[in-house]
């Protein structure tokens, strides 16, 4: 199945196409489609902003337990200018700076709908537990990737290949979930 992916995120963009190729499916991504759009993230909820379109959205962020859940759906805008990862990562460790190693704890949060060609929409969500590092390591990923530490391998998610990324990320485990719903949907072999 083609499936149109929208977001304009590159490292989004990226992370979609390995994991759905995987499961047999090609992304398109709206400039691979002519469609000039950049859809509003107006939602106070993950969920509601990967809603909407007939296709898949995604919209994830970082959800710190010490900062009650911030930066949440402003994840990409948290230091006021959209895409801004230098300067997200910066104010969240100055944000950080005094909280302790044990109460650092956070995850990664990722809502996908999917509007089937019957108008049937699917909606699923995917996390990954983590915590938030006291300085940046590793050079692969974007966004928050270089704070965020993954404890069962041991590394930032910066640290990690693509290929174990897609394997333990936010995003991959709620592919996961959609995959199998759109098996269940009898959209996706069994």
């Amino acid at each position: 199945m083609i499936v149109c992916a929208a977001s304009n995120n590159a490292g989004k963009l990226k992370e979609l196409r390995r994991i759905l190729e995987q499961m047999g499916h090609e992304v398109k991504s709206l400039r691979d489609l002519c469609i000039d759009l950049d859809p509003e993230e107006t939602g106070t909820t993950f969920a509601e902003n990967a809603s909407g379109l007939p296709t898949v959205a995604d919209d994830s962020g970082l959800c710190v337990d010490a900062l009650h859940g911030a930066p949440g759906v402003y994840s990409a805008r948290y230091a006021g200018h959209h895409g801004d990862d230098a300067a997200n990562n910066a104010k969240l460790l100055h944000e950080m700076a005094d909280v302790p190693a044990g109460q650092r704890a956070a995850k990664f949060v990722s809502a996908i709908c999917f509007m089937l060609p019957d108008g049937r929409a699917l909606e699923v969500a995917g996390e990954c537990p983590g915590s938030i590092s006291f300085a940046e390591t590793g050079s692969n990923g974007f966004g928050y990737d270089p704070i965020f530490y993954y404890p069962p391998l041991g590394k930032s998610l910066a640290e990690l290949t693509p290929e174990e990324k897609n394997q333990v990320s936010h995003r991959a485990n709620a592919l996961q979930v959609f995959y199998q719903k759109l098996k269940e949907a009898g959209y996706a072999d069994k």
